[in-house]
């Protein structure tokens, strides 16, 4: 049985979509920014080749290219998760617990902080307050969020987005 070149094919099709991108802002002052979320939406996250073809692509430094994905939140340099899990470290959060609960799902899904399970199905995350300190402590997993949490609940609630699958 021969290997499928789906893989290649698809990649390949990612970097032509890139060059349309980058073509239709070669010459538009402030384009990198917007090539860089494009990139992002193509591949899922920039890739250092994504980031080489961007930096020769709109003749800027890779450096600055880099500078500008490191800076902004939004921008991710390793693939991300089917389903992001942020765990809240506010103020509330963290004294009512919030460590634990970072320890519990990094046991549970065998990641660290800032890490993507290797079925792709979860990213871990920090987040800053959410406003939600009378729930404390709170996570989120994408738009859901879960509050009065403990260690315990954890494989719980991973389950039900395992079984989403």
């Amino acid at each position: 049985m021969s290997e499928c070149c789906c893989h290649d094919h698809d990649l390949d099709y990612r970097y032509q979509r890139l060059d349309e991108v980058i073509a239709q802002y070669k010459d538009m002052p402030g384009a990198l920014i917007p090539v860089l979320h494009q990139a992002q939406l193509i591949f899922g996250y920039l890739s250092k080749d994504v980031q080489i073809r961007i930096a020769e692509g709109l003749g800027v430094p890779l450096s600055e290219v880099y500078g500008v994905v490191t800076f902004y939140s939004f921008f991710s340099l390793k693939p991300q998760g089917k389903y992001t899990i942020g765990v809240c470290l506010g103020t509330a959060c963290y004294v009512k617990g919030a460590a634990a609960l970072v320890e519990a799902l990094e046991e549970n899904l065998g990641i660290k902080v800032g890490d993507t399970t290797d079925d792709g199905m979860f990213t871990l995350s920090i987040t800053r307050c959410l406003g939600a300190c009378g729930l404390a402590p709170v996570l989120t997993i994408d738009e859901d969020v879960y509050g009065r949490l403990t260690p315990e609940k954890v494989p719980e609630i991973l389950e039900r987005y395992k079984n989403k699958r």
